[in-house]
């Protein structure tokens, strides 16, 4: 009966709300907090590449295990991949609840936005658009880390890229996650307070600051990788599924 009630009245029998929608917030920006920083760290990661071939070889191997294992396993790749994937889908569901799904609820937020002029409430409904594309891009991303992690490498993923003609789902996906997950993070911070308490108006300010610089900066980052990488794809185009071997592995004759 107290499930009835608070079905139709949004209360229960004595008067309280249930907690449970407080909980699944503080899921969802504990999600989302581990997602961005993921985030940020993948972008620096798949970045090495910018340092050269060897460099992006060597960060490949150390995440297979390299410094622990007598052969590196590309499993472990795929592990770390499917964990990332479990939370991206929990964060997801998670804050699809706040997405509105009647043509009313959606013509309200319009309305609400072009006539408040709130900075974020945009900023909210650009993380909505971009989670809703990432849903898609970003799974199928994740699927061929989980399913193919030993292609993964400065040739591999060049080929991948350039051959397989994926830098156009990638160039993509890398405008939608560094949007949503530099807004994300943004919003924690005003959500919960971070760095912000002191001095509200200031504190906002800053971090809308840091947030455009964040945009920016990972966008050209990304970017450049992505360029590098379908560079190196072309090159390489007519030594299709070859895998790279750093030039210590090859004395003094140059990779190919």
């Amino acid at each position: 009966m107290s499930d009835l009630i608070e079905g139709y009245l949004g209360k229960r029998i004595d008067g309280t709300k249930s907690r449970i929608p407080a909980a699944l917030d503080r899921w969802q920006s504990i999600t989302g907090l581990i997602l961005g920083l993921f985030i940020i760290g993948h972008m620096f990661f798949t970045s090495s590449i910018l340092l050269g071939e060897d460099a992006m070889y060597v960060e490949t191997k150390l995440f297979e295990g390299s410094l622990f294992l007598e052969k590196p396993e590309p499993m472990l790749v795929g592990i770390a991949a499917t964990i990332v994937f479990v939370i991206f889908v929990i964060h997801a569901g998670l804050a699809m609840r706040k997405f509105p799904y009647k043509w009313r609820e959606y013509k309200v937020l319009k309305t609400h936005s072009a006539h408040m002029g709130h900075t974020d409430t945009i900023l909210w409904m650009v993380q909505a658009a971009t989670g809703f594309g990432m849903f898609f891009l970003g799974s199928a991303h994740l699927w061929m880390m989980m399913s193919m992690p030993e292609k993964i490498g400065p040739y591999a993923s060049a080929d991948r890229i350039y051959t397989d003609n994926m830098g156009f789902l990638y160039a993509l996906l890398i405008a939608l996650v560094i949007l949503h997950a530099m807004i994300g993070l943004y919003r924690l911070t005003m959500k919960w307070g971070f760095t912000v308490r002191a001095e509200p108006r200031k504190g906002r300010r800053r971090n809308k600051a840091i947030m455009w610089g964040a945009i920016l900066f990972f966008s050209l980052l990304a970017y450049s990788a992505l360029g590098t990488y379908w560079k190196l794809g072309k090159e390489h185009r007519h030594n299709y599924g070859e895998r790279y071997v750093p030039q210590s592995a090859k004395g003094e004759v140059p990779a190919s």
